[in-house]
């Protein structure tokens, strides 16, 4: 059996009382509080999530950029340095190896977070393709990644004399004084909660002061540590995808409503030939979301159905209890040959019991980020 991967500050979690579970092959807080509880800090107040299990990587070279460019779905071109980007790594089929965030530092320079188990596979495939002069180094363990997310994040970080003011999307790199030294982080104006935030990337050796300063000002503007519950509650309620649920290898970019974040009329990326092809076909599934009408949660590998004990027209790949609209939500792939529609009531099989829902484009709540 392997043993869990632990982020630098679990004496942290276990002092705040954290439950724990497996994730990405690391061992991950769950909830300190309550799910509920800290699902509404991030909603009215301010959370803090601990997400250093993020991978990280740099690519660097001469032409660093472009040629990450010819590798990723969406086109980097569009973006500045001082800007990051979602963009996905496909395969040659079209299937999604992972989706992550790039930071344009320089024409030269561009770092990546990957989702942490997809990793070595970005990195593997990066390196592959790589031309000479051009390197990928695996910075996993190099940096610790902190989400600050919430109505009141900004002024958490303003009290620590952190940038605020900086368009979605922009990162700048800063320093944090910390028990009389000076800490080095970069901050991104990005989250995955649909609430202003900001991710705070501190080296993995300074991240036990540096969340320590975060959290202290996130309590004091009633705030609350957050774990991967509320982390799953808010980014469902937004119809955010999750790697392994929403966006697979076997998942394209075309199914899962993810197209805006590829580059069409970029020349060369991993998978274009398929992925082109299949837009211009249309998908044989499509990602939809599913609000329960009834008493009842819709969960991650339910069936969908035109009708109870019908014929199965799809499966939901992920589902909660919405805490905001307390009700069932979740989202599903849904067969484009059944003729379902937005508007659509369709019935999910949960646990043997039909639960009537109405067919929705997410996000389920609205977003402020």
């Amino acid at each position: 059996m392997t043993e869990l991967l632990a982020g630098p500050i679990a004496d942290r979690h276990i002092a705040l009382g954290a439950s724990f579970a497996e994730f990405g092959g690391w061992d991950m807080p769950v909830s300190y509080s309550g799910t509920v509880a800290e699902h509404t800090a991030v909603r009215e107040a301010v959370g803090i999530f601990d997400v250093s299990h993020l991978g990280k990587a740099l690519v660097a070279g001469p032409g660093a950029a472009d040629f990450v460019n010819r590798c990723f779905t969406n086109d980097l071109r569009k973006v500045t340095a001082g800007k990051a980007q979602y963009t996905m790594c496909c395969n040659a089929e079209g299937g999604v190896v992972d989706d992550l965030i790039t930071y344009l530092v320089s024409d030269d320079e561009v770092f990546l977070i990957p989702n942490a188990s997809n990793t070595p596979a970005v990195v593997a495939a990066l390196k592959e393709a790589a031309p000479d002069g051009v390197e990928i180094t695996d910075l996993h363990r190099d940096y610790a990644v902190f989400a600050v997310q919430g109505p009141k994040s900004a002024d958490v970080l303003a009290a620590l004399g952190l940038p605020t003011e900086m368009a979605y999307m922009a990162f700048a790199d800063a320093t944090l004084t910390v028990d009389g030294a000076e800490r080095t982080v970069r901050v991104c104006r990005t989250g995955y909660t649909g609430e202003h935030g900001y991710e705070i990337l501190p080296t993995w050796a300074d991240a036990g002061p540096v969340f320590d300063a975060l959290l202290a000002e996130v309590t004091a503007r009633d705030g609350l540590p957050a774990g991967l519950g509320a982390r799953d509650t808010l980014r469902t309620e937004m119809g955010y995808a999750l790697h392994g649920h929403e966006l697979s290898p076997e998942i394209t970019p075309v199914q899962a409503r993810s197209s805006w974040a590829v580059g069409w009329d970029k020349p060369e990326f991993f998978g274009r030939d398929v992925l082109v092809a299949e837009k211009e076909a249309g998908p044989a599934r499509r990602l939809y979301g599913l609000r329960a009408t009834g008493r009842g949660v819709p969960r991650a590998d339910c069936t969908v159905h035109l009708e109870a004990g019908g014929e199965v027209i799809g499966v939901c790949t992920s589902g909660t209890f919405s805490p905001t609209l307390k009700q069932g939500v979740a989202l599903a792939f849904i067969n484009t040959d059944s003729g379902v529609k937005k508007g659509a009531t369709v019935v999910v099989d949960v646990r043997g019991r039909a639960l009537e829902c109405e067919v929705v484009l997410p996000p389920f709540v609205q977003g402020n980020v």
